[in-house]
């Protein structure tokens, strides 16, 4: 089994910046890679940012692209979010997940963490 654990969120006000970090223990020896995804109040999840170990390949939404940016240590099966100038819209649950295949999804998830952007 593969636990993933998020930390970071908040509530901060338009402009704003956060770092979203995640952490996967366990049986991790198949991760090729973690990701960020979001789900906002009434709707379906979606994909942040991605990166992919071999070759340390990154993708992000064109809606963060520009503003977050997502990082992390293979070696330590880490993961970073830094998102600046964070927009109303941004407000959502964001979870990590490992394992991951940019823009569809992952095999291991995290529970989330809650980052709210006032206007």
């Amino acid at each position: 089994q593969v636990q993933v654990v998020e930390s970071g969120g908040g509530f901060v006000q338009a402009g704003a910046s956060l770092e979203l970090s995640c952490e996967a223990t366990g049986r991790t020896f198949n991760n090729n890679g973690m990701g960020w995804f979001r789900q906002a109040p009434g709707k379906e999840r979606e994909f942040v940012a991605a990166i992919i170990w071999s070759g340390n390949k990154v993708y992000y939404a064109d809606s963060v692209l520009g503003r977050f940016t997502i990082s992390g240590d293979n070696a330590k099966n880490t993961v970073y979010l830094q998102m600046n100038n964070l927009k109303p819209e941004d407000t959502a649950v964001y979870y990590c997940t490992v394992e991951v295949v940019p823009e569809s999804g992952g095999d291991y998830w995290g529970q989330g963490t809650q980052v709210t952007v006032s206007s």
